[in-house]
């Protein structure tokens, strides 16, 4: 079962002395070619009936898993770019800035005008959604853009209950199974 295969890859590692938490190692995941090939299907089983035309995700996973979403759809893909990454994209850009995350950092985050229009069904995608400050900022592009968030999918949800419904995320795995 997918769900039980990304648990088993999954990884935390300490990064030495000079921080105060561990950090998260997906690797394992891209490098697992039946995990490559189940993830695309699985982060859209929940919004299929709701008919995305486009998947969004932000850098810089997004980058890999939102093209896996699409692909699973029939539809395109819009990559969320991120300021901070110092590689911004031409043309007109519609931006927001997301609240603090868990580490009380914040994302500015950018999508194309021309990729994203009026009308447009989105799905959001992720890796991982802990506070969901990156959603609420893609969110906001979207009502910019006037186009309509259809839900967020993830691999992992490490948020609150509340904040996974308000923002419409399914999650494969609840990072409680990643604390073992």
């Amino acid at each position: 079962m997918l769900n039980d295969r990304l648990v088993e890859l999954f990884r935390w590692v300490d990064p030495g002395p000079a921080t105060d938490h561990l950090v998260s190692d997906v690797s394992g995941w891209w490098r697992d070619p039946e995990v490559l090939a189940g993830l695309g299907p699985a982060l859209v089983a929940p919004f299929r009936t709701a008919r995305p035309t486009v998947v969004l995700a932000p850098a810089v996973t997004g980058l890999l898993l939102g093209p896996l979403a699409a692909t699973a759809l029939g539809v395109g893909f819009v990559p969320a770019y991120k300021v901070a990454d110092g590689r911004l994209p031409a043309g007109a850009v519609t931006w927001a800035d997301s609240p603090p995350d868990f580490r009380g950092r914040r994302v500015t985050l950018g999508v194309r005008d021309r990729h994203l229009s009026p009308g447009d069904r989105v799905l959001l995608v992720d890796d991982w959604v802990a506070t969901g400050a990156q959603l609420r900022a893609l969110r906001e592009i979207c009502a910019a853009r006037r186009a309509e968030v259809v839900g967020a999918s993830a691999v992992v949800a490490d948020c609150p209950p509340e904040i996974a419904a308000e923002l419409g995320v399914r999650a494969l795995v609840d990072a409680a199974r990643l604390l073992g």
